[in-house]
C-alpha cells in the first residue's frame, strides 16, 4: 500500500448543477484507517461527494481535503498514486482480458513497462477479490456482479493508501457482497464507500456519515447514527434499533 492510510475532509463543500444544490456546505472529517459508509436515501448526494473526495469533480464551492490539501489542486497522478475509486457501473465494452483489466490500476506506478512488482500487485489483487478463474475471460463476457469484483480488484492493484466505492456491493450475490465487505472491514487503509444496506453498514462500518437533502444529519459510530428516531427522520420507516454484539446496532425497519 501507498504509504500512511489517506486523511479526508470537506470544509463548507457545495456542488450545485444548474440550480439544484447537490450538496449543501458540508463540513466533516472522516477517520483515517478505518472504513466509513457514506448512508442516506436515493438523492441525498452520496455519489457526488464521493467524486468529489476523489477528485473526479470541482465543487461549486468549498473544498475536499486529501491529506490536509485541496484534492482539486493536486496532481491526477499524485491523486492515484494514493487514492483509488470504484464507480458503481462500468459500463465499457473494451475487449481486454480480466488480468488487462485489473493491470490498469498499476498505471500510477509505471514509468514505461511493467515490473515484477505490478504482476505480483495484479495477481494478488485478483486472489483477493475471487476473479483468478476469470483472469483469461473477456471483459464483454463478465456478468454485473463479477465485473463489479473485477473493478474492485483493479483498485487493489492499484495499492492505495485509500479507497473510494461507490456502491461496492451492487449486483454481488449475498456471498461475494458479505465477502467484500469483510475485506473492507480488515484492510489497513482508509475506506469510504456509499452504502444503502443499513444492515451491512451497521454490521461493517466503524464510522458512518448519514445524508439527507445534500446536508449531513448525523455522523459517528454506527450505534450513533442509526437511532430509531434518526431513520424515522430520514427514510420515514418505523425503526427498531438494538444493540447487538461489539455495540453494532441491530435494525428492524417497518413502513410508518
Amino acid at each position: 500500500m501507498s504509504g500512511r492510510p489517506t486523511r479526508h475532509a470537506a470544509r463548507e463543500l457545495r456542488r450545485r448543477a444548474g440550480r439544484v444544490t447537490i450538496l449543501d456546505g458540508l463540513t466533516f472529517t472522516l477517520p483515517p484507517g478505518r472504513f466509513t459508509g457514506l448512508i442516506g436515501p436515493n438523492g441525498s448526494g452520496k455519489s457526488t461527494l464521493l467524486r468529489l473526495l476523489a477528485g473526479l469533480r470541482a465543487p461549486s464551492s468549498g473544498h475536499a481535503l486529501l491529506d490536509g490539501g485541496d484534492v482539486a489542486a493536486a496532481g491526477r497522478r499524485a491523486v492515484a498514486r494514493r487514492l483509488a475509486f470504484v464507480a458503481q457501473d462500468v459500463a465499457t465494452d473494451v475487449d481486454m482480458t480480466v488480468r488487462e483489466v485489473v493491470a490498469l490500476g498499476r498505471a500510477p506506478h509505471r514509468a514505461r513497462s511493467a515490473a515484477p512488482r505490478d504482476h505480483e500487485a495484479v495477481e494478488r489483487a485478483m486472489a483477493r477479490t475471487g476473479v483468478a478463474a476469470l483472469a483469461d475471460r473477456s471483459w464483454p463476457t463478465l456478468s454485473g456482479g463479477e465485473r463489479q469484483r473485477v473493478n474492485t480488484a483493479r483498485a487493489l492493484a492499484q495499492e492505495p493508501a485509500g479507497l473510494l466505492l461507490d456502491e461496492p456491493t451492487n449486483h454481488l450475490d449475498i456471498r461475494y457482497r458479505l465477502d467484500l465487505m469483510e475485506m473492507l472491514s480488515a484492510m489497513d487503509v482508509t475506506v469510504v464507500a456509499a452504502l444503502h444496506d443499513l444492515d451491512l453498514a451497521a454490521r461493517y462500518c466503524d464510522h458512518l456519515v448519514l445524508l439527507d437533502a445534500g446536508r449531513v444529519v448525523a455522523s459517528g459510530a454506527p450505534v450513533e447514527v442509526l437511532t430509531s428516531g434518526t431513520l424515522r427522520d430520514v427514510y420515514q420507516v418505523r425503526a427498531t434499533v438494538r444493540e447487538g454484539p461489539d455495540r453494532r446496532p441491530e435494525l428492524r425497519l417497518d413502513p410508518l
